[in-house]
């Protein structure tokens, strides 16, 4: 059901003008980055650096991730052409993200079954041992190198072979523009892959720490929820994860009143809920009071 905040021109919300301008802001820096390279010091390329792979893992977590749930635009065109400009921006296809991402809430961090495989393809517990979640760390550096896009792509030819043909236009688009970007200034590039893949590492810690306590058993406590004022108002409301599992379909700017809905339900499920944002996850042990089970007393809190 769309919102009564929808236009013309977006599909459930106004509001979607916020991440939008934030997704093309990324392309600005980038571009930015890459012409003003030359007349740079090594520091200053090294700072831009840092903070491209920032900007990878918030528009991943964010922008792209309430794209593939609830896309912005009425139009399958412009749809179509942010999913293009998302992968070259990002690193990735976004076909190919939408399919992973689908099946990462078909198996909510699923354990493995008897035969070792997990239905959820980022499952913190795929690569963990006896039962238990992998280690943050691997998971972290190791993820990028453990997807498989040539099997995404097979999955989703078999049920769309249209969309497939779109995930490969989506690949070949960002190698294409990041083999461009080597043959213009290499040097740049130096600089560039190591923050790109460092980017895509730090998304896989916000994911690990999304997952980490929570009950793949009980679809209430799928996800783990962090309720900081200001890293939903930066991120877009992704701290809302357990409601988010439980309610995938609801736009970003609802999950709060989802929260206050299903709060008490929650609490009774043991819903994990954590003090610090999702990419400081590991910094949870500080907030012993706030590691346990969600309360519906608590509520939001300022950081």
């Amino acid at each position: 059901m769309r919102s009564r905040h929808a236009s013309i021109v977006f599909s459930h919300s106004r509001w979607d003008i916020v991440p939008i301008l934030a997704a093309l802001g990324q392309g600005v820096y980038l571009i930015g980055w890459l012409l003003l390279f030359p007349h740079l010091p090594w520091w200053t390329s090294v700072l831009l650096g840092a903070g491209y792979a920032v900007y990878i893992l918030w528009n991943v977590d964010t922008i792209s991730h309430n794209f593939l749930h609830n896309p912005f635009f009425r139009s399958r065109l412009l749809n179509r052409l942010f999913s293009i400009y998302e992968s070259l921006v990002i690193g990735f296809s976004q076909v190919l993200y939408k399919h992973v991402h689908l099946r990462h809430h078909r198996g909510n961090s699923d354990k493995p079954d008897a035969s070792g495989e997990t239905i959820d393809w980022l499952s913190i517990y795929r690569y963990g041992r006896n039962g238990e979640a992998e280690n943050v760390w691997p998971y972290m550096w190791l993820g990028y190198f453990r997807d498989d896009a040539l099997a995404t792509y097979r999955e989703i030819k078999q049920r769309d072979p249209r969309e497939a043909r779109w995930g490969a236009t989506e690949v070949a688009a960002f190698v294409a523009m990041y083999g461009g970007a080597f043959l213009l200034n290499w040097k740049f590039m130096l600089y560039f892959l190591p923050c790109y893949y460092v980017g895509h590492s730090l998304s896989n810690l916000i994911g690990y720490y999304l997952h980490y306590g929570a009950n793949p058993e009980v679809p209430l406590a799928w996800g783990v929820s962090s309720y900081g004022r200001l890293y939903n108002l930066f991120w877009f409301n992704n701290g809302y994860h357990a409601e988010h599992h439980y309610q995938p379909q609801v736009h970003w700017t609802k999950m709060h009143e989802v929260y206050e809905r299903f709060k008490e339900a929650q609490r009774k499920a043991g819903v994990h809920v954590i003090r610090a944002p999702h990419f400081l996850g590991f910094l949870d042990i500080l907030f012993p009071s706030h590691s346990a089970v969600a309360s519906a007393e608590n509520g939001p809190v300022p950081l």
